[in-house]
């Protein structure tokens, strides 16, 4: 769902006082409290993610270099990964389903701006991310955008249409490559 922000003027934020407070805040925990610590300590991550709002299923990996606009709109369930260096422009609801990986670099982004409309509005739309995904390093997810279960998008492509399930896509713009069929059965991973 496709949703423009309302501005005055292009140099107007789209976000209350109170919100860009609270960003703000994020920003100096996650710098503060989580940017240096190292791999095994997820749950002191995870402990800061849900305390502003994330909301968290299972266990989830969130690497340390990781970069999160705005928690309460990321959504994370069992074993799904954000890994070193990428960036969830959280703008509008981000999802990753279990066991889903948004590989180093990899950029999810909700928000771009109505470039018909003087003020150049906020226009947000959110992301999904379906079961055992597979995002690739430095991969560019559009707003509005589903990666289907299982597909996998190859390094560096520019994903500016849906995934379906098993599909493998890249490239710019990305374009399927071919379906993936799995040859292993999956076992339950606790």
């Amino acid at each position: 769902m496709i949703k423009t922000h309302q501005q005055a003027s292009a140099y107007d934020s789209p976000w209350t006082v109170a919100q860009r407070i609270k960003m703000i805040s994020w920003q100096f925990v996650w710098a503060i409290f989580c940017s240096w610590t190292p791999k095994p300590a997820n749950p002191w991550r995870l402990f800061w993610l849900r305390a502003f709002g994330a909301q968290l299923s299972g266990k989830p990996f969130v690497h340390q270099n990781a970069r999160i606009q705005i928690p309460w709109n990321l959504v994370l369930h069992d074993r799904a990964c954000l890994g070193d260096g990428a960036n969830a422009y959280s703008l509008d609801r981000i999802e990753i389903h279990e066991h889903a990986t948004v590989a180093q670099e990899a950029y999810l982004c909700t928000g771009t701006h109505a470039f018909d409309q003087p003020a150049r509005n906020l226009v947000t739309a959110p992301i999904v991310i379906g079961a055992h995904a597979f995002v690739g390093a430095r991969s560019f997810i559009m707003p509005g955008i589903t990666v289907g279960a299982e597909a996998i998008v190859g390094a560096c492509s520019v994903v500016t249409k849906d995934v379906r399930p098993f599909e493998v896509v890249a490239g710019n713009p990305a374009r399927i490559i071919r379906k993936r069929e799995l040859t292993a059965v999956r076992t339950a991973v606790s």
